[in-house]
């Protein structure tokens, strides 16, 4: 049996949304026109006489910048800064081509985006199987110079150069250099 006494008092949002409305310095009239909201019901929510619904409350937070959460709880939500120091890279060597790839990017946006640091020995050929439909991977030489090679087209890049490459088909990366070629990878996998 549900207890009545254990639901929470509803939330401040009027307070927050007055309060939010103050620190960006905006009238009354700036935020109706900017999110479509009359004044009146903008007053009526902010001196709580009226509980506003989900869509009410989405287009105020679109038109203040904020997120909705953050316009019912009042708080910010926590920015991101998570720093992996370099001890902590995973680095893997892919099969007998030479080639070796630095996980850049945290096990949380595995197969979402990707980030690498991509090192090819000295003429080096790296052959990839077609990743999931959609995916894309970016590619910044930052030293030598390769060949890239999908589906039939082929660009030689320098140091320097950056590609768009769409890799849901066979694909490979070609060290042209005597020596060793570096490169920064990010592999986006597009969601069907």
């Amino acid at each position: 049996m549900n207890n009545v006494s254990n639901i929470p008092d509803l939330p401040a949002i009027g307070e927050n949304l007055y309060r939010e409305r103050k620190r960006q310095q905006l009238s009354m009239a700036e935020l109706a026109a900017a999110s479509g909201i009359s004044k009146a019901m903008l007053s009526q929510i902010e001196s709580d006489k009226v509980n506003p619904t989900i869509a009410t409350l989405w287009k105020i937070a679109h038109a203040l910048h904020v997120d909705l959460e953050s316009l019912i709880s009042g708080e910010k939500p926590k920015k991101k800064f998570e720093v992996t120091r370099k001890e902590n890279l995973i680095s893997l060597a892919a099969d007998r081509s030479g080639t070796r790839f630095t996980v850049l990017s945290p096990a949380s946006m595995a197969e979402d985006l990707e980030l690498y640091r991509m090192t090819l020995e000295a003429k080096g050929v790296h052959a990839s199987q077609p990743h999931a439909n959609g995916t894309e991977e970016y590619l910044n030489v930052l030293e030598g110079r390769i060949r890239v090679t999908a589906g039939g087209e082929s660009s030689v890049l320098e140091k320097g150069d950056f590609i768009i490459v769409q890799t849901d088909i066979e694909h490979q990366i070609e060290n042209l250099s005597a020596g060793r070629a570096e490169l920064f990878m990010v592999v986006r996998f597009r969601k069907a």
